[in-house]
């Protein structure tokens, strides 16, 4: 597991993938992630330029084998579509949504259950695009991400300056000043005015009282430190068409 691994400077997975890149080296090291696109998530540069092959595709095979086990009444048909579209069409999909290839299972079994349910008293069908979709709209919809879809402008744009942050930094974690000074940046490149200090300490506020964030309660102004009580994947899900 790639991911219980990561160190803030990272040194520990660069020693491992550097291992093999030494001369006369007869080494060969085979990482196993949940997260589709952890180089790109987490990985300082360094490091993924030690990789010879993404993580992702260990992840989808895995996935993929344990989808071709799963056996349900009736449809023999939906698993024949499903491990044929698989990797092309609903891996695709949920990478674009969510970094865990985890859900590309959970989706499929979804689908499957809707197409069944669906045909139940007609002939049965294999399983379509508007399966999936449907699908994916559950997993996705939550009064969380409804909350997201519908904050201000500037609400929306510090939750995208929260995950800049993280990216960043590498950690889950970081102060009020620096969300800001990335909520600052996005600004600029939208061509938008920037908030004063009051109005975001009144946005963090705003979030945290929708439980969306975790604010530290403390009399540290810009140096309280916010989490997210969301996966990160669903806050890019919520934004996506933003």
């Amino acid at each position: 597991q790639l991911d219980l691994l990561w160190t803030r400077k990272q040194n520990v997975m660069y020693n491992l993938f550097d291992w093999p890149t030494q001369k006369h080296s007869k080494l060969i090291i085979l990482a196993i992630a949940n997260t589709m696109d952890l180089p790109e998530r987490i990985m300082m540069n360094r490091v993924a330029s030690r990789l010879v092959c993404p993580s992702s595709f260990v992840a989808t095979l895995e996935s993929k084998n344990r989808l071709n086990t799963v056996r349900s009444g009736g449809g023999e048909g939906c698993l024949l579509i499903l491990a044929k579209l698989f990797s092309q069409l609903v891996g695709n999909i949920v990478a674009a949504l969510s970094g865990d290839a985890r859900r590309c299972l959970d989706i499929c079994r979804r689908a499957t259950e809707i197409c069944e349910f669906s045909s139940q008293k007609r002939t049965p069908e294999i399983v379509r695009m508007a399966h999936v979709t449907e699908a994916i709209d559950e997993m996705f919809s939550s009064p969380y991400i409804n909350a997201i879809r519908n904050a201000s402008l500037h609400e929306q744009i510090f939750l995208k300056a929260i995950l800049a942050e993280f990216r960043r930094a590498g950690v889950e974690e970081a102060t009020v000043q620096q969300v800001y000074h990335q909520h600052v940046v996005l600004c600029r490149i939208e061509g938008m005015q920037s908030p004063t200090i009051s109005e975001i300490m009144a946005i963090c506020s705003r979030l945290g009282a929708c439980r969306l964030l975790l604010v530290e309660s403390s009399n540290k102004y810009l140096h309280m430190r916010v989490r997210l009580n969301i996966s990160q994947d669903d806050v890019m899900y919520a934004l996506r068409d933003e």
